[in-house]
C-alpha cells in the first residue's frame, strides 16, 4: 500500500463504498451521502486517495449555466485501489466488527 494513505476509519468508509460497484463513477456529494463524512474531512482523503494513484477524478463536462448548476467532480476507483481496498478491507470483515461503518 501506499505510505501517504492512511488507513482511517473515513478512508475505510469510502474504500468499502467504492467496492460495492467498482466501476461506477462518484461524486463527492453522492460519496458524502453514503458515508456521511464530512466535507472538511472528505475532500482532502479523496485528494490524498487520488495522490496515491487509488482514485482517478474528472470534473463532468456540462455547461454549469445552462444546467443551472455548478459542475461535478467524480472520482473512480482504480485497479490499484481496489487492490489496496480488498487488503484493507479484509481483516475487518474475518474480525466481523465493522462498527466504523456505523
Amino acid at each position: 500500500m501506499a505510505k501517504n494513505v492512511r488507513l482511517s476509519g473515513p478512508t475505510l468508509k469510502v474504500l468499502r463504498f467504492f467496492m460495492g460497484d467498482v466501476s461506477r463513477p462518484r461524486s463527492g456529494a453522492e460519496i458524502h451521502q453514503a458515508t456521511r463524512i464530512g466535507s472538511g474531512t472528505l475532500y482532502p482523503l479523496l485528494v490524498r486517495l487520488e495522490e496515491a494513484g487509488w482514485f482517478l477524478s474528472e470534473w463532468e463536462q456540462i455547461e454549469p449555466s445552462q444546467e443551472g448548476r455548478p459542475r461535478r467532480r467524480y472520482y473512480t476507483i482504480t485497479g490499484a485501489g481496489q487492490r489496496a481496498a480488498r487488503e484493507a478491507l479484509a481483516p475487518l470483515q474475518w474480525e466481523g466488527a465493522l462498527a466504523w461503518q456505523s
